[in-house]
């Protein structure tokens, strides 16, 4: 055979763009649990890094807020002065503020340096379930279980703004990236779109059946919304369009409002605590389960995902009640 039949090799840029996308789809992270943080005395329901990174906040149901470094998982200080339990807590985006959502039916606005509480938001009917800063951290938003989605003014503490934004529990608020949308979830089976300046409604998604929605938030772009249902699914959504493209299941979540995060950090993954204990992270793109962490005893409700590096933090429940802190290479 002569050997100008045999094809020349493909340009090296074209094989090196294949090998690393096929690399990127491939590729699996490999969380290992790194530290065990042990204080909450009830449920841990809410774990977030601040926005630069140094710290995790972590709400409970026994009433406290704790702050714990990210660096060595040592704990920092003891937030104290809800009268009931706290669902959430969320940072303001200079790393400086916190505010947290009680069943005592209110907010409160906490100076990260001090731990003094320095305003308490009142207003809500009922439980108050979830709460976020918009990115300019002027603005708080809230869910409650009175159905109501508020805005509030965080120099002054006032509300701003009532939605009458479902007919069931709120589960979840999430401002977008410019922090000029509002996404809300509920019971009702709904996510909504809201006009954060006029507060109007310019969107609801509404799946073919309607099981509870459980949690909500828009991916870091901003174009996209991730839903987690009472089915045992996750979903993203393209909102504009308001078209599900892509589903993620395996984990158990029929009972409990879970938190789910978009990791970017290394690979592009989804993570999601779940109801057989354990945390699952998913490929993005090929939906598939690229890890299960186990080491938790309990429902694992919360999960966070550091900005910068490839560290999640998870929370559990009452038979656990500790913060787990994983790493991975990729």
């Amino acid at each position: 055979m002569s050997t100008d039949s045999v094809p020349p090799p493909p340009p090296t840029s074209t094989s090196n763009g294949i090998t690393s996308s096929l690399l990127k789809r491939t590729q699996r992270p490999n969380y290992t649990l790194k530290y065990t943080l042990t204080g909450h005395t009830k449920a841990v329901s809410s774990v977030k890094f601040s926005v630069d990174g140094n710290w995790i906040a972590s709400s409970s149901a026994d009433k406290t807020v704790k702050i714990w470094s990210a660096e060595d998982a040592k704990i920092e200080r003891t937030i104290t002065g809800h009268k009931m339990g706290i669902s959430d807590v969320a940072w303001s985006h200079d790393s400086k503020l916190l505010v947290s959502a009680s069943d005592d039916k209110t907010l409160k606005i906490w100076d990260f340096s001090t731990g003094k509480c320095l305003k308490t938001l009142k207003g809500h009917g009922n439980y108050v379930f979830c709460c976020n800063f918009n990115p300019q951290s002027n603005l708080i938003v809230s869910g409650s279980f009175d159905e109501s989605v508020r805005i509030w003014d965080v120099r002054n503490g006032k509300c701003l703004k009532t939605l009458p934004a479902h007919s069931d529990p709120v589960s979840a608020v999430n401002f977008n990236r410019d922090g000029s949308l509002i996404v809300s979830s509920s019971y009702d089976g709904l996510c909504r779109i809201w006009d954060t300046a006029s507060g109007q409604c310019l969107k609801t998604l509404i799946d073919d059946d309607n099981p509870p929605v459980s949690f909500v938030k828009f991916s870091p772009n901003g174009k996209y919304i991730l839903a987690a249902t009472l089915d045992n699914t996750l979903k993203l959504w393209d909102y504009s369009k308001g078209k599900c493209l892509k589903t993620y299941t395996g984990h158990k979540n029929s009972k409990y409002c879970i938190f789910a995060n978009f990791s970017v950090t290394g690979g592009k993954w989804i993570v999601c605590g779940s109801e057989d204990n354990m945390v699952y992270i998913w490929n993005l793109q090929t939906k598939e389960i690229v890890q299960k962490l186990e080491g938790h005893t309990d429902v694992v409700l919360c999960t966070g995902c550091h900005p910068t590096k490839n560290i999640i933090a998870s929370g559990s429940l009452e038979n656990d009640k500790t913060i787990k802190i994983w790493m991975s290479d990729y």
